[in-house]
């Protein structure tokens, strides 16, 4: 049997495969630290969880217009225009099962065959992976640490042209947690206009911010609204991973193209999750400033106890919950390391390779956990690198 060459390139996200070495490993008593999966460790809001419940009760578990309900996308244009100064009409949005729908399917609308989009690296395997089922060709852009994670603009300038169709950004990152900072943002936006191509802009880590740093978008500068794709989500403000629900901001035309490809392909998000997403918006916003506050305090407390171990620097992130330490010094790859960490003291951690080519050396941490695993789990790779 064979199979469709946009296939071919499709790999496992190694976030999955490492959990499910750890999970192995833990079936057989281990004790396992788990900094590898990207989500919440807290529960849904209780708020949110009970609206949830009650649309079921209510009956509300039918089909609804595949683009989403009115009231979730009126709610999501006057939050999401608020938070980022613009003014966003509920024609402009698009809700999907997730996020990954609005990364996928606006980039299916988008790229033709042979067509070059710009993406950060080291950055989230799905940006690789929907470029080439698309059809177009990956071109990826380093993230470098001295500036914080933000795109190395000379190799950026150097690759970007008239037959560039989509630049891709994140900002928080995953996997570094570095913010974009403006005066970078004017420089890809000025290079949007000049080649006259699209922004899509993954921004599912923006209310996930420190130290009072506000987190600036692209669309709001002049000129990028009519030409940026903003990826949104409800997975990560509000711990609501297993829920799936996520939303796209896109020119009115291109929502239309996609709600197309959603009513082909998922239909629609389910009907009382949708409800769900409209009282995490309305309710009260504390309990989201409670767990960034313990975010930080999480940070600090991971990234003080990397940089004190030997031969380990770690940049401070400003968003997220990831920190991207360099264990460089060791002379390993980042997949010897994280083997060895997992192997042989119990401390499930990413590869920096398994989010692209220029994230070896490093290792992806997740800090959504307690700080007590956390200090643990510092105490053992500090073991295990003294064992190097």
């Amino acid at each position: 049997m064979s199979y469709a060459s946009r296939t071919h390139h499709l790999k496992p996200e190694g976030a999955y495969q490492v959990l499910a070495r750890a999970q192995s490993q833990e079936t057989s008593g281990r004790k396992i630290i788990h900094l590898e999966i990207g989500q919440p460790d807290f529960e849904t809001f209780d708020n949110i969880k009970l609206a949830g419940i009650q649309a079921i009760k209510d009956g509300l578990t039918r089909y609804t217009p595949p683009i989403g309900m009115t009231s979730l996308r009126e709610v999501i244009a006057e939050d999401a225009g608020r938070r980022r100064g613009l003014e966003i009409h509920p024609d402009q949005v698009v809700v999907s099962p997730g996020a990954k729908p609005n990364l996928f399917f606006p980039a299916l609308a988008l790229v033709e065959p042979g067509d070059k989009v710009i993406y950060p690296n080291p950055g989230f395997p799905t940006y690789e992976a929907m470029i080439r089922v698309a059809g177009g060709i990956p071109v990826p852009v380093p993230l470098l640490e001295e500036k914080g994670f933000s795109f190395d603009l000379a190799v950026f300038n150097h690759l970007v042209n008239d037959h560039t169709r989509l630049i891709i950004l994140n900002s928080p990152s995953n996997p570094t947690g570095g913010v974009i900072p403006r005066a970078d943002l004017e420089q890809i936006a000025a290079a949007a206009h000049l080649h006259n191509c699209w922004v899509m802009s993954d921004e599912i880590y923006s209310r996930i911010v420190y130290d009072n740093l506000s987190v600036p978008s692209i669309a709001a500068l002049p000129g990028m609204l009519e030409r940026t794709i903003i990826v949104d989500g409800f997975s990560k403000t509000y711990a609501m991973t297993g829920w799936r629900l996520g939303f796209g901001i896109m020119p009115k035309e291109l929502a239309d193209k996609v709600q197309l490809l959603l009513t082909h392909s998922v239909g629609c998000s389910a009907h009382f999750v949708q409800v769900a997403g409209v009282e995490a918006l309305m309710g009260p916003q504390e309990q989201v400033d409670r767990v960034v506050a313990e975010y930080q305090n999480r940070r600090d407390a991971i990234v003080a106890g990397l940089n004190a171990i030997p031969g380990v620097t770690c940049q401070r992130p400003q968003g997220a919950f990831y920190v991207f330490p360099n264990f460089k010094s060791f002379g390993l790859t980042s997949s010897e390391l994280a083997d060895l960490f997992l192997d042989r003291v119990g401390v499930a951690v990413l590869p920096g390779t398994s989010f692209g080519e220029y994230g070896e050396g490093y290792l992806r941490l997740v800090y959504s956990n307690s700080l007590e695993n956390i200090a643990l789990a510092l105490d053992r790779i500090r073991q295990a690198v003294q064992s190097i």
